[in-house]
C-alpha cells in the first residue's frame, strides 16, 4: 500500500552516509591498522577484536573518531601484550587523524534534494557522534543554510527522538526521518508512529545492521537516493 506523505511538515536528517560519505573511511582505518598489527595477530581476529572494544568502550567514549581511534589503540596494546612501540602507537594517532581531515564528500542528489525541500518543509539535521566532528563536516558540506534546527544526539533511541520532538513541539504524524540505518535513523521513529525513509548505503558498521525479524511488518519506505525523495513526497 502506498505511503501518504501529506500531514509531513518536518523532515529529519541524519548525516553521516545518508548526506555523505563516512562509513568507508572507517574500513579504510580497519584495513590500515590490521596492516599495522599483522605481526601480531590475523587480520580478521584484529578485525574482531576492534569491534569488541568499540562496543566495548561506547558507553564511556560514543559514537565517533575520537573513540573509533581510543579503542584501535587499547586493541592494539591488548594483542601485542602491551609489546607495541610508540612508533606504532602513533601512526594509530595519524590514521585517526587523518580522518578527521578527510574531505566532505556529499552523496548523490544531496544538496539538490534539501534545496528544493527547504522549500516546502522545514528539515533539521540529526546525527549522533562527536559535536566538534560533525560541526566541521557540516560546515565543510555547505548544507549548513537549509536546516532550521541541527542537533547531535549521544545516542539515537526512540527516547532520544521523542525528547527532540517534544522540545521542537514537533507531532510525530507530522514527522519524517530519513537516513541510511535502519537501527539508529528508521526503526526508532516507526515505533514512535512517525514517517521514516530509509536510503541504504553500500558499506553498515556491524553495530548498526538489524536482522529481517527486527525490521519485519515495519512500515517505512525504501529509496535509492536522496533524488526520489520529493517525487514520494508528492
Amino acid at each position: 500500500m502506498k505511503r501518504k506523505y501529506s500531514n509531513i511538515k518536518v523532515i529529519g536528517f541524519d548525516a553521516d552516509d545518508t548526506l555523505w560519505v563516512n562509513e568507508t573511511y572507517f574500513r579504510e582505518a580497519e584495513l590500515e591498522v590490521a596492516k599495522l598489527m599483522a605481526p601480531y595477530e590475523t587480520a580478521n581476529t584484529i578485525d574482531q577484536e576492534l569491534f569488541r572494544m568499540e562496543i566495548k568502550n561506547l558507553p564511556l567514549y560514543g559514537y565517533g573518531i575520537k573513540g573509533f581511534v581510543l579503542s584501535m589503540i587499547e586493541m592494539a596494546l591488548e594483542i601485542s601484550n602491551y609489546s607495541i612501540s610508540n612508533e606504532s602507537i602513533s601512526k594509530i594517532l595519524d590514521i585517526g587523524k587523518d580522518m578527521l581531515n578527510k574531505p566532505v564528500e556529499l552523496l548523490e542528489g544531496v544538496e539538490d534534494s534539501l534545496k528544493e525541500l527547504s522549500q516546502t518543509h522545514r528539515l533539521i539535521l540529526i546525527t549522533k557522534g562527536d559535536l566538534l566532528d560533525q560541526e566541521r563536516k557540516l560546515e565543510k558540506s555547505g548544507l549548513l543554510k537549509y536546516f532550521h534546527h541541527i542537533e547531535v544526539l549521544s545516542d539515537k533511541q526512540e527516547s532520544n527522538y521523542s525528547r527532540l520532538l517534544k522540545h521542537l513541539e514537533v507531532k510525530p504524524s507530522e514527522f519524517l526521518m530519513v537516513g541510511n540505518s535502519l537501527k539508529s535513523d528508521i526503526l526508532p521513529l516507526v515505533n514512535l508512529k512517525a514517517e521514516a525513509v530509509h536510503v541504504p548505503f553500500h558499506t553498515t558498521w556491524l553495530h548498526e545492521q538489524v536482522d529481517a525479524e527486527q525490521s519485519n511488518g515495519k512500515a517505512y519506505a525504501t529509496l535509492k537516493s536522496l533524488k526520489e525523495l520529493k517525487k514520494l513526497l508528492e
